[in-house]
Parts: C-alpha cells; structure tokens; sequence
C-alpha cells in the first residue's frame, strides 16, 4: 500500500468519524427550541462554555490562519494572534452584557435599538454579507483545498477540491445549524490544536531547534517601516480591527450569544482566551519559520509543505483531516452567521416576516456557497492570501465599527448620520486601497475610522441639526426598541 493511499485513508476514515460523533452528540444534546430562529442560529441559547469556547477558536483558527500566516514564514504574524486576546475580553466584558441585556440574535439588532432604524441595521448587515460571500467563505474554500494539495501531492484540481469542502459545510449548516456547527467545531478542534502543536514541535526538531542562518528580520518581533506589522500600527489600527472582529462581527458573538445566560457564554470566551494564548501564537508563525530554513521561500504553499515533510504517511492522513475540519469549521460558521444575517435583518422585515426558516436556510446556504465556490480562481494568484484579507476587512470593519461607536458612545445620534457615515468610509478606504495608499494599511483602517466618526458627527449636526453628546449605553438598562 502507498504512502499517499494510506494518507487518504486515514483521512476519509477520521473525517466520516468526526461528522458520525458530532450527529451523535447533536442528538443527545436534545432540547430543540420550538423557535425556528433561535434553534437554528442561536442553537435553541443551549450552548454550555465548553462549546463556546471550542466554536470560537475554531471559527476563527482555520487555513487562511495555518496556511495564510506560515506563508509569511516570519514570527511577526504572531501580532495578529497576540492582539486578538484584547478583542475577546473588550466582547466578555464590554460588548456580549450590551447584548443579553437586549435579547438580540444578530449584533445589527443592537443598531436597530439604539438607532431605532431598520434601514441602518440593513444596510451594516449588507455590509456584512458582503464581506462574508465575497472574501471570507472563497478564502476559506481556497486555502483549505490548497493546503490538501499541497500535502497530498495528488488529487482532484483545486477548484474539485474546494467545492467539495464548500459542500460539505453547507451540509452541516443545512441539517443542524449553529447546533451541529459548534459541536463538530467543539470535537475537531481538540484534534486540530494537538495536531498544529505537534507539527511545531516536530518541525523544530527538523531544524535542530537551530534558528541560525534565518534572516534576522524573519525572526523579530518589531516589525520596520516595511514588514507586515510595521510595531507602530500595534499601537494605532491594530486594536480597533481586533474589536470589530472580536466584538461586532456575527461570526464570532453568534457563538457567545447562543449560551443559555451571560455568565456561561462570558466563561466561554475566557477559555478561548486562554486556548490562544497557549496555542495558537505559535502554531501560526513558527512552522512557517522553519520551512523557511529547509525549504527557502515558499509563500502560501509552506504549511502544507512542512507537514507532509516532518509528519509520517499515516499521521499526515490524520492531520490532514482534521485541517479539513478547521476548514469546514470556519466555513459553516461563516456559512450559518450569513444565513442569519439574511433571514433576521433582511427578509423577514422587508419580505415575509414569517418564513419557512428551515427551507430559507436551504436555499440561501446553497446560493451563498455556490458563489463562494466560484469566487476561488479570484483568489488563487494572491501573493499572501492573509495580508489579503485583512487589507480587504478595511473596506468593512473600521465603517460598521464606527456605527457601533457612534451609537454606543454617544447620544442623540440620527440614524442617518451614522449611515452616512458607514458609506463614506466603504468609499474612503477603497480609496486606500486601490487608488492612494499613502501609508501602511493598518494606520489607514485608524483614520478611516476617525475620518467617519467626524463625518458622522459633523453631519449629524449641521444636516440633521442635531447636537450628539458622550454617555456610554453600558448600563443596566436594554436600549429601547425600535419605534415601528
């Protein structure tokens, strides 16, 4: 028997495994909500922090991590991972009581209230959706069925092997819902941590634990002028992305808002905190570092590189598979959070406020992951698919953060203003992007979120003749509800 037969047979075999225990533990889970939405995209509120926790760091630990970030092969990217650590205690202690106190099942709801617009918790969700088909659920396709082709060194084309991905976590999210999602990201993400450590562990052992001989500027911290992280945007961008991501982002507070009450689903990110900084920090960058003294420079094809060098036939096969699983993962969470987005804040106020949830779920999840699939060529030739995406997140992030900011830190902000506000800084960023980028793009996602912040305010007083004024919703209360 081969080396690679045997590679694919474990694979096939842990992967069939792994979605068997996952129905089997969503079966006796039981408790099904008798409220479509909350069954299927706040799993009935039933998740226990053990599943928060688990579906958190695997949501957001998956190939354009692994793959994306030991493709710089540089230890810097670790910034991304370390700084993340800030973004989930700004959502425990900050933004998730913001959102029990107000029962809300999308993070838009919480726009609706404070603002008292359906038309601006629209257009942030469209926001959303757009970053999530069009850049997050093709990366994630992409990048997971480059990383098996890369290891496996045989198989279907690329494109075979991300619609199969793309497939399969559609499935998940079609049959169980955020349920299903956060159990088989709960049960593979053991495997995929130990199986990542492992691969660190073993890939200094290929080097002799010796680092010499790798550019120094592979193995510092303090990013220059040039680099990725040049250190000064640690202290200017950097925090705001983590809070977007960490704290606004459906993605990843549907997980923290599916707890039965705040105390268990702020325990939950606790232990994701601690889950990174153990972990994950070094399994994103130092495989990478080491490719690079065995192998030279590699780009995004490192990881997949490196594992089937320093792991056995039969142990690559297992890892293999439960990369495939941080995949499908990250996918259905991105996958089921869209579809939420869509049916909450979209159709049911401006189509049919009472659908059929369970067939709405069907036809917009195989919409949504037929287009992904045929976005993947779009990404293919990106130089480093992880700058990619987070240079991408500015056309996104620091306009929807400033609406959260402008509602939450002010009052008597006009709901206009903060959507004037939102599409002004989609328009400037893209100017950074594409046309002028006067400066590294992290301190940019900084002045684009200061520059619609201004705009918001300016606007709010000399269109709508309204003077906005500093206090903190953080209180007791929840935020009244929308006037109709």
């Amino acid at each position: 028997m081969t080396s690679n037969t045997i590679q694919w047979g474990v694979f096939v075999a842990l992967t069939l495994a792994m979605g068997l225990a996952t129905w089997w533990q969503v079966r006796r889970m039981g408790g099904r909500s008798s409220d479509s939405n909350s069954e299927y995209f706040l799993a009935g509120r039933n998740l226990s922090w053990p599943f928060v926790a688990g579906s958190i760091t695997l949501t957001n630990l998956s190939t354009d991590q692994l793959v994306g970030m030991n493709g710089n092969q540089m230890l810097l990217l670790a910034w991304w991972e370390l700084a993340a650590v800030a973004g989930l205690v700004m959502l425990a202690l900050v933004f998730l009581p913001i959102y029990y106190r107000n029962n809300c099942t999308t993070t838009t709801e919480l726009l609706e209230r404070k603002y008292g617009s359906k038309g601006l918790r629209a257009t942030v969700s469209t926001l959303f959706l757009l970053g999530n088909v069009f850049i997050y659920l093709p990366i994630m396709a992409y990048t997971g069925a480059l990383f098996l082709k890369t290891m496996f060194e045989s198989g279907p084309p690329l494109i075979v092997m991300a619609g199969g991905i793309a497939a399969v976590g559609a499935a998940y999210t079609i049959l169980g819902g955020l349920r299903a999602v956060a159990v088989y990201d709960t049960l593979s993400g053991v495997g995929v941590l130990g199986m990542a450590a492992a691969v660190t562990i073993l890939a200094l052992a290929a080097i002799g634990f010796d680092f010499s001989g790798i550019p120094t500027e592979r193995l510092s911290m303090v990013g220059g002028p040039d680099s990725p992280i040049p250190w000064p945007t640690l202290l200017t961008g950097m925090i705001f992305i983590q809070m977007f991501y960490w704290s606004t982002n459906q993605t990843i507070t549907q997980r923290a808002m599916a707890s039965p009450n705040l105390r268990e689903g702020q325990k939950g990110v606790f232990a994701a905190v601690a889950i990174r900084i153990l972990f994950v920090p070094a399994i994103v960058v130092i495989p990478g570092v080491c490719a690079y003294k065995l192998f030279g420079d590699l780009g995004d094809a490192t990881y997949g590189r490196v594992v089937a060098e320093v792991m056995p036939s039969w142990l690559s096969g297992a890892f293999a598979a439960f990369m495939a699983a941080a995949v499908l993962t990250s996918y259905t969470s991105v996958l089921n959070s869209s579809v939420t987005l869509y049916v909450c804040d979209l159709h049911e106020p401006y189509i049919a406020p009472k659908p059929d949830v369970k067939r709405l779920n069907t036809v917009i999840s195989l919409a949504f992951m037929a287009l992904s699939i045929a976005l993947v060529p779009v990404y293919s030739g990106a130089a480093s698919i992880i700058n990619l995406v987070q240079q991408l997140n500015g056309l996104l992030s620091m306009p929807i953060l400033s609406a959260f900011i402008l509602g939450l830190a002010f009052r008597n902000v006009d709901a206009r203003a903060a959507m004037t506000a939102v599409v002004f800084g989609v328009g400037l960023y893209a100017v950074f992007t594409f046309v002028w980028t006067p400066i590294h793009y992290i301190h940019l996602m900084l002045v684009t979120l200061i520059a619609c912040l201004g705009v918001g305010l300016a606007v709010n007083r000399w269109v709508f003749g309204k003077s906005a004024s500093l206090g903190l919703a953080l209180g007791g209360k929840p935020i009244p509800a929308a006037v109709p």
